[in-house]
C-alpha cells in the first residue's frame, strides 16, 4: 500500500518507520529541512509513562490561579483575544473532574506503557542509540502537601501494574546523590523504575535514516498547502511542489493540524502550548543527575542527556508565537540552579521554545476519520517522545488492517462528536 505521512516529528517519522518495516511504500512529506525540527527538537527528554497525566484534574483551576501568581509560575498566559484558546480552556476545565481524570489518564497510561514497552523492542532491534538511560524518573515534593496529594496517581499506577517508589531523603539520594547538598528542600519524592531517558531529536534523526535505508522517501523543505477530497475520501495532497498520491494519509502535523483538517470538516481541539527548554553542558558530572528529575512545584524536569543537562517546562498559552522569553529562561535556569548548582554552565546553556499539541483532555488523537483512507496521530502534549514508539505500532496495525494489542478505539477524534 502506498502511504503519505505528512509530517516528521517524532510521531510522523516513528508511524513511517512501522509501516515501512510492515512492507507500505511510504512518503513523508515535511517542510523543515529534516526530521524533528519543530516540537520534537530539544524536548525535557522524558520517557515517562507513569508520569502519563492530563493537566486537567481535580483542583487544577485553583492551583492554575496560584502558579499565575507564583515569580516562577509553570503557567503563563499572554492576553490577546482567541477565541479557539478560549473555547479549548473551557473545554479543559469541563475534564477537571475526578471521573474524568482517572478515565483520560487511564488512557494516556496505557498508550505510554506499551509505547515503552515498543521502544524498548525497537531498540533490542536495531541497536538505536540517542543519549538513552533506563534508570527511572523522579518526582520531588518540596512540601509535605505536595507528597500527600500523590495518592490518586499512585491508585491509577496500582491499577495499570506500574512499578513505583515512594522515597523518603536516603531514599531519593541513593538515586540521585548530586542532590545531598539540598536536600533540605525536598521532603520525599515519587521514583518510576521504569521510565526512561533519551533525546527525542538524536532518536527521530537515527529512525528516520533507518527509515530511509528501508526505503521510505523523505520529502523535506516541502510545504503542504491541503488535502484534496474526493467520493469521500482523500484523493491527493496538495504541497509546494505539486500533488502526491497515495493509497492511505496520514496526518501528523502537531498543532497545526487543525488548520489542515477544517476544510475537511474534522474538527480537533487540539491548541499549541508553548514549552521552553535549555540545554546546559555539564561542568562536573558527579554534580549533575543520573536520569531525571520533576521539580513538582515548578513543573519543570531536569534530565541527562550525555554529557549535557536538558531542563524543560512551562506552559504558555500564547498561540503560535515562537518567540523566546528571557523570563522564561530564568526559570529554567533557577530549577537547575536549585537543584544541582555545580552540575552545568548555565552561562553557555542553549536556549529554545517548541509548540506542544494539547488536546484539553490530555489524551492523544491517534486513528481512524471518517475519511476511510485518512487517518490522524496528533495532540500528544508533554508525551510525543513517551508515546511515540506505541503510536507508530498502532497506526501500522490500524493501517495494515490488524488489530492493535491495545485498545484504542477511545483514542479517535470521534470521541469529540
Amino acid at each position: 500500500m502506498r502511504v503519505a505521512v505528512l509530517g516528521s516529528g517524532v510521531i510522523g517519522t516513528t508511524i513511517a518507520y512501522y509501516l515501512a518495516r510492515d512492507g507500505h511504500e511510504v512518503t513523508v512529506v515535511e517542510r523543515q529541512p529534516g526530521p524533528a525540527l519543530e516540537t520534537s527538537f530539544a524536548n525535557a527528554g522524558e520517557v515517562s509513562p507513569g508520569y502519563s497525566a492530563p493537566w486537567a484534574g481535580p483542583g487544577v483551576p485553583l492551583k492554575a490561579i496560584k502558579w499565575l501568581l507564583m515569580h516562577h509560575s509553570p503557567l503563563v498566559i499572554k492576553p490577546f483575544l482567541d477565541p479557539s484558546m478560549l473555547r479549548w480552556c473551557a473545554s479543559m476545565l469541563r475534564n477537571c473532574t475526578e471521573a474524568r481524570y482517572r478515565i483520560n489518564k487511564g488512557r494516556m497510561v496505557r498508550l505510554a506503557e506499551y509505547s515503552r514497552d515498543c521502544l524498548k523492542a525497537l531498540r533490542a532491534d536495531t541497536g538505536i542509540r540517542y543519549d538513552e538511560r533506563t534508570q527511572g524518573t523522579l518526582q520531588l515534593f518540596r512540601n509535605q502537601a505536595q507528597l500527600d496529594g500523590v495518592g490518586k496517581d499512585v491508585e491509577i499506577l496500582k491499577a495499570f501494574g506500574v512499578p513505583f517508589e515512594l522515597l523518603d531523603r536516603p531514599g531519593y539520594l541513593a538515586h540521585e546523590p548530586a542532590l545531598a547538598g539540598v536536600q533540605h528542600k525536598f521532603v520525599g519524592g515519587l521514583r518510576l523504575p521504569g521510565d526512561e531517558t533519551g533525546d527525542c531529536y538524536l532518536f527521530t534523526r537515527a529512525l528516520a535514516d533507518m527509515a530511509r535505508e528501508m526505503g521510505v522517501d523523505f520529502r523535506f523543505g516541502e510545504h503542504i498547502h491541503g488535502l484534496q477530497r474526493a467520493g469521500g475520501r482523500i484523493a491527493g495532497v496538495h504541497t509546494s511542489r505539486g500533488e502526491i498520491k497515495a493509497d492511505a494519509y496520514v496526518l501528523a502535523l502537531g498543532s497545526y493540524s487543525k488548520a489542515m483538517l477544517a476544510p475537511l470538516g474534522i474538527r480537533v481541539p487540539v491548541y499549541p502550548v508553548k514549552g521552553y527548554s535549555i540545554t546546559v553542558p555539564i561542568l562536573d558530572a558527579a554534580q549533575a543527575p543520573e536520569s531525571t528529575l520533576m521539580d513538582e512545584t515548578h513543573k519543570v524536569a531536569v534530565t541527562r542527556l550525555g554529557d549535557r543537562i536538558r531542563v524543560g517546562g512551562t506552559a504558555q498559552l500564547s498561540g503560535f508565537d515562537l518567540s523566546l522569553d528571557a523570563a522564561r529562561r530564568s526559570t529554567l535556569e533557577f530549577v537547575v540552579g536549585d537543584l544541582f548548582p555545580h552540575g552545568g554552565d548555565v552561562a553557555r546553556a542553549e536556549f529554545w521554545t517548541g509548540l506542544r499539541p494539547m488536546t484539553p483532555d490530555g489524551t492523544p488523537i491517534v486513528g481512524e476519520t471518517s475519511y476511510p483512507n485518512l487517518y490522524l496521530s496528533t495532540g500528544h502534549g508533554t508525551l510525543g517522545w513517551t508515546m511515540a514508539a506505541g503510536t507508530g505500532r498502532v497506526m501500522a496495525d490500524i493501517i495494515g488492517g490488524r488489530s492493535p494489542e491495545i485498545r484504542v478505539d477511545d483514542l479517535a477524534v470521534s470521541r469529540y462528536a
